[in-house]
Parts: structure tokens; sequence; C-alpha cells
């Protein structure tokens, strides 16, 4: 009785072809895109603002290409230069992938999710998100502007920015606030 000759093994061109047929392509360069430090203003007066600004900071920890860093306690004050019941705010650290204008549509998008309307400048609101500073970048379009140019006036901003990131709000700013910016109270919450 004879046996069945061995299996010859494929050649190195039959491998290489079939290795191949397996690739996905890359581009030649990649970017690696490193997370940049974003801070975000919340706020709300309309509806159960409390609950609005908490399920907001859990929305925002869900962005995309995002993660949450810090958040600060919630604080309530007076509405400035508007009318209505006291806003209740805070603001979150969050390291962030999104381009400047991506994590803004986003924002947005979570506004519009809270029904929020614009029906004239600073009326009342159920979701208000800002971009307060991203990393080191200063950017001036017609879309956004960032440092938030309001930033440094108001109380119900510096107070929970300097209590998530100390480094980021000078001495100066910490005694303006604390003699009340503007003559604007932010009562710490919790």
């Amino acid at each position: 009785t004879r046996s069945p000759p061995a299996a010859t093994p494929p050649n190195a061109a039959a491998v290489a072809a079939a290795r191949a047929a397996t690739r996905v392509a890359l581009p030649a360069v990649m970017q690696v895109v490193k997370p940049t430090e974003a801070f975000i203003g919340l706020g709300a007066n309309l509806g159960d603002a409390r609950a609005t600004v908490e399920r907001a900071i859990g929305q925002i920890a869900e962005l995309p290409q995002s993660r949450l860093i810090h958040r600060s306690s919630l604080y309530r004050t007076a509405p400035v230069n508007s009318s209505g019941d006291d806003y209740i705010n805070a603001v979150v650290e969050i390291a962030t992938a999104l381009a400047p204008l991506e994590l803004l549509h986003h924002l947005q998008g979570l506004e519009n999710q809270a029904g929020r309307k614009r029906p004239y400048r600073n009326a009342p609101r159920t979701l208000d998100l800002d971009i307060l500073l991203f990393g080191d970048l200063q950017i001036d379009s017609p879309e956004l502007t960032v440092p938030h140019p309001r930033l440094w006036e108001r109380a119900f901003v510096v107070m929970p920015l300097a209590e998530v990131a100390p480094e980021r709000v000078s001495e100066a700013q910490r005694l303006a606030v604390s003699l009340g910016v503007s003559g604007q109270i932010a009562n710490k919450l919790h």
C-alpha cells in the first residue's frame, strides 16, 4: 500500500497574497489627536433647573471622544441682565478630542433636547451650555468665542471654575469674586 503524497507547503508568494487580501489599508500618516482640556459652564432657570443641570452633566460625560474630568458643586445665582427665577449653575472640565466647533454643536444639541429657545438675548433658559475655555486656544469666530467673552464678569462662572481648576483663576479674579463680581452673589448648594 502506498501512502498519499505529503501536501506541499504553499510557496512564499501564495502566503504573501493571502495576507495582503486580509489587510486593512491604513493611511500613510496617521494623526493621533491628544485630548484637549475644555471647561463648560452650565446654567438653567426654567423648570426643574437643578435636575436639568445634573442631567446635562451626565450627558456631557457621554459625549463622543470626551471624558469628564471634574465637576463643580452647584451654585444658585440671581439672573444677570435678565429676569425670572434664580439660575442653577456649574462648571465641568472634560478632556476631549473633538474640535471646538464639534464640541459646540454637540452642546447645542443637548440644549435643544432640553427645550432651549432663544427668543431674545439673556432670555430665561431651560439649559445654557457655554464653552468657557478650550485648552489655551483663543477663538474669535462668528459662531464661537473662546475664552468666553464674559467669563471673568460672572461670579456664577468664576466660582465653580475656581473650584474645579484653581490654577486657571488668578488671585485677583478670586478676590473680585469674594467681593461680589458686579454685585453678583453665587451661593454654593452642595
